[in-house]
């Protein structure tokens, strides 16, 4: 009986991994030019926003000042492909990070509900769905970061580049800051991925349930009592989109701090605003109050608009991507 179920677990987990793998790239890929502007407004120290105008007695003037604003300016000085700059190590981040997290999120699922089948793992309960996001979450973190390490430095660094490609970036990190260095600010990635990733999978998982109950009544009613309750494509993206808008709104100042972290020191063009010195922040406590102190508390959100522009539609792809693909290989590998 053992024998027969490892080599079925194999399969699982390797469908979990690939269709994880290519979910995340697919919605990574489509969210680039989000995520680029998005780095840009979380690693500038000046006012993102008009509102902020009190601010700028801090620091110099602004350099993005707006979605728009900044669309047109990274278009007009990097041409279209600055949209997708630091794309490749956020590929090489994401696409294992996918695949460890729902990987390691279904083994957890099949412990907690003693089966493997994904219609089983829906009746578990609500707080075992974020738990077990949030111990994927880590998992995956600590897999990929070196690689969303080097996206954010290539994706923030602008015109002219610091590095003209991920392999210079790399090495200039492990010769000024050591091998520590591919991990700078994992403290505050840690503690923001714990709740990001609970919330994205448990409230995921919550809005699938009410909408599979929905479901139930609304067919019960218009069917003389079937109780069809499966999901359509349009219901799973909106599920995802919801559960990536809640998840990102709530943890993003931790978002903002990890990137300050992680481009400490970077030499970055003068017209891109103040540059962020080594050792600014001592630590992730400090960095939130040196942020609030410096760029008032909207400073904490910077960047939040194109986060959530981004994020909802990624989590809806993302999803939507995993469930169809995950189906489809698991139907060609004969695995439930």
């Amino acid at each position: 009986m053992g024998s027969e179920e490892e080599p079925s677990q194999m399969r699982r987990a390797l469908v979990d991994a690939l269709a994880g793998a290519i979910s995340g790239g697919i919605s990574r890929t489509v969210t680039s030019p989000l995520d680029v502007i998005k780095i840009r407004f979380q690693v500038q120290l000046e006012p993102t926003t008009s509102w902020g105008v009190l601010r700028r007695d801090v620091y110099g003037p602004s350099k993005y000042t707006g979605l728009l604003q900044a669309s047109k300016d990274i278009l007009r000085e990097e041409g279209l492909p600055g949209f997708w700059r630091g794309n490749v190590p956020a590929l090489l981040m994401y696409m294992p990070y996918t695949a460890i997290q729902f990987t390691v999120l279904h083994k957890l699922k099949t412990f907690a509900s003693g089966s493997s089948k994904t219609e089983d793992h829906l009746h578990l309960s609500p707080y075992l769905s974020y738990v077990s996001g949030a111990i994927a979450g880590c998992a995956a973190t600590v897999g990929s970061y070196p690689f969303d390490l080097l996206r954010t430095i290539l994706a923030s660094q602008g015109e002219p580049k610091v590095y003209p490609d991920m392999r210079s970036a790399f090495l200039d990190i492990m010769k000024t800051r050591g091998f520590r260095g591919l991990y700078a600010g994992l403290t505050p990635t840690l503690v923001e991925i714990i709740p990001y990733a609970g919330l994205q999978f448990g409230s995921y998982d919550t809005f699938k349930r009410s909408m599979m109950t929905w479901n139930r009544y609304r067919y019960s009613h218009l069917n003389s009592g079937s109780e069809d309750d499966s999901v359509s494509s349009f219901q799973l993206f909106l599920c995802g989109f919801a559960a990536g808008t809640f998840s990102k709104a709530a943890c993003h100042p931790l978002d903002v701090v990890k990137k300050r972290f992680q481009i400490e020191g970077l030499k970055r063009h003068p017209r891109y605003g103040a540059r962020i010195e080594s050792s600014t922040y001592k630590g992730m406590y400090h960095a939130l109050k040196e942020i609030v102190a410096k760029e008032g508390f909207g400073g904490l959100y910077k960047g939040l608009f194109p986060s959530l522009v981004k994020s909802a539609p990624a989590g809806a792809v993302t999803f939507v991507a995993y469930e169809y693909i995950s189906d489809w290989i698991g139907s060609k590998a004969g695995v439930e």
